[in-house]
Formats: structure tokens, C-alpha cells, sequence
């Protein structure tokens, strides 16, 4: 069956819950996206930078759908984790080097998922950027499919490392690239990591785009 997949309650619950809030979100975080024409209508890999734990909804906000997120498999232990496999996301233990996540991965875009990592693997200081994982390099050459590199800024402010109530004042940008093409490349863990790093490269020039201005025009 095609159609990238919804629980039952995802369906019912989570789907039209976002519809209703994602309008109110994006207004109440200030959130400016720029390059949403860049987004193939098809599966593709979102590839974005990572400093806050507001980023996946920020990205959720601003896309025409939700997003399929890999998530770290801590997430889904606890209350939390009841939840998790609602919202459209796919729990990682070793990475995408486990067969079994990578194998997932692989059928999630097959099935027309826009699925969302976050190359770094972790949050990075703020206003900073990590070094690659090399697996979105891994996912992007096994699955073929377009790698869309994503810039998220502002969110470290909004929501710093240990805060619990957002500071909406401060505004969030995101910046959607050219989407990158790997097809065709060979499977080697040594062209892997050099497309981890040409994507977080993608991802970092964007930070150097002026805003775009808003508003009419004189």
C-alpha cells in the first residue's frame, strides 16, 4: 500500500490537531521560512541543522506536511514514548548503521515520505554547527532519493538547552535549499561520509543568504 503511513490515532487525533494548531504556532514563534518552492512534491530527505528541541515542530510548521522524523530511541521509552509512534516518527538505536532502521528508512521513502534527520546527531551550540553523522550520506545513496538541505536559525533562542517555556519574542528563519541529487554513487563508507559532509555544507552556506524581505513592494 502506497502512502506514507499514519497509526490509526495519528490519523484521527495528531493529523487534524496539526492543521488546526500549525497556523497559531507558526504565528506565535514568528517563524519566516524562505525556498518553500524547493520542496519536491515527492519523497525526499530533509536535511536541517539541529540546536533546539524546537526544531521538529518548527520544521512540521513549515512544511506543506507533516514530516517523518528519525528519532533517538530514548524518546520513546516512558509517557512519552506512548505517544511517539503517533506523530510520524521512527525510532533509532545505532544509527542508521542497524539493518533494521536503515531497512524502515528505505520503506518510508518508497512509500512517499518526506523523512527529516538531522545530520549532526545531536544539538549543537548555539549558533554553531557539528560535524556530520555519516548516515543521512548512507540514506541518501541506498535510497536514491533528492536531499533537501534545510537551515533552522532562531530556535536556539527561542528554546535554549534546559529551558521549558519558549521565548516567542525572538523570532525563528528557515531556509529550504536546492534539493541535492547522490543517485548513482558508489556504496562505500568512504562516500558516505563525503555526502554527510557536502549536505551539512548545503545546510551551512544557507546561513549566509540575506533574509528575504517581507511585505509589499513600494
Amino acid at each position: 500500500m502506497k502512502g506514507c503511513p499514519y497509526t490509526r490515532a495519528g490519523r484521527l487525533v495528531f493529523l487534524p490537531v496539526w492543521k488546526a494548531v500549525r497556523p497559531l504556532f507558526k504565528a506565535l514563534v514568528k517563524i519566516e521560512a524562505e525556498g518553500l518552492e524547493r520542496v519536491p512534491e515527492g519523497p525526499c530527505i530533509v536535511a536541517a541543522n539541529h540546536r533546539s528541541n524546537l526544531d521538529p515542530p518548527v520544521l512540521n510548521a513549515v512544511f506543506p506536511e507533516p514530516l517523518f522524523f528519525l528519532a533517538k530511541e530514548e524518546l520513546f521509552k516512558g509517557p512519552l514514548g506512548l505517544v511517539m509512534p503517533h506523530l510520524r516518527t521512527l525510532p533509532v538505536r545505532k544509527g542508521l548503521q542497524d539493518a533494521k532502521t536503515l531497512e524502515r528508512a528505505l520503506e518510508l521513502l518508497s512509500r512517499g515520505c518526506k523523512l527529516a534527520i538531522f545530520p549532526e546527531g545531536m544539538r549543537a551550540p548555539p549558533g554553531t554547527f557539528l560535524r556530520p553523522k555519516p548516515g543521512v550520506g548512507l540514506l541518501a545513496v541506498k535510497s536514491g532519493m533528492p536531499v533537501l538541505p534545510v537551515l533552522i536559525e532562531g530556535t536556539d533562542r527561542v528554546l535554549p538547552r534546559g529551558a521549558y517555556v519558549p521565548r516567542p519574542h525572538r523570532g525563528v528563519r528557515v531556509v529550504v535549499g536546492e534539493p541535492l541529487s547522490f543517485k548513482g554513487l558508489p556504496h562505500k563508507k568512504e562516500v558516505y561520509r563525503e555526502v554527510a559532509e557536502r549536505v551539512m555544507e548545503a545546510v551551512k552556506a544557507l546561513a549566509a543568504r540575506e533574509p528575504a524581505r517581507t511585505g509589499k513592494p513600494p
